[in-house]
């Protein structure tokens, strides 16, 4: 787990009360897919336990796991932007309860409340570069010919 894609970490005290008002839970059976690439990105998720795998789509190969997410952390980040569509995808590797939440709705918040909106998007612009670094990692481990020579 880390820092940019953690809730705690990522909001203030005060911002996390007023995202966490619109959750509702939610569970998911081992092997359960949350999302695929290209499908419309209408809701995101806040793992309370469990294990949810994202990948990513390699045409001719099985999808390459780009990370693992856990308790705190962020499930989606293409509900934020435009047009709302996934980047990659995800999937319950062990039973999983979370917090799921409407994105429209989410996004409605975000226009009527600015402070408010600036937090969302800088947690999830953090969030968008960390799995962007943690996706280049993945790939270069699996397909270039020394890795990607990271030590994390």
């Amino acid at each position: 787990m880390t820092s940019t894609t953690n809730l705690a970490a990522g909001l203030t005290a005060g911002h996390r009360e007023r995202l966490m008002l619109m959750a509702r839970e939610v569970s998911f059976d081992t092997g359960t897919r949350l999302f695929d690439e290209g499908m419309r990105a209408d809701r995101f998720w806040i793992v309370r336990t469990g294990t949810i795998a994202l990948d990513l789509h390699i045409p001719g190969r099985r999808a390459a796991v780009v990370e693992s997410l856990g308790h705190g952390e962020l499930v989606g980040w293409s509900w934020h932007f435009a047009p709302y569509v996934w980047h990659l995808g995800a999937e319950a590797v062990s039973p999983v309860r979370a917090h799921e939440f409407d994105a429209e709705a989410v996004r409605a918040m975000c226009l009527r409340d600015p402070e408010f909106g600036r937090a969302i998007a800088d947690w999830v612009g953090r969030v968008v570069a960390h799995r962007l670094h943690a996706t280049r990692v993945r790939l270069l481990d699996l397909y270039a010919p020394y890795g990607s020579g990271s030590v994390l």
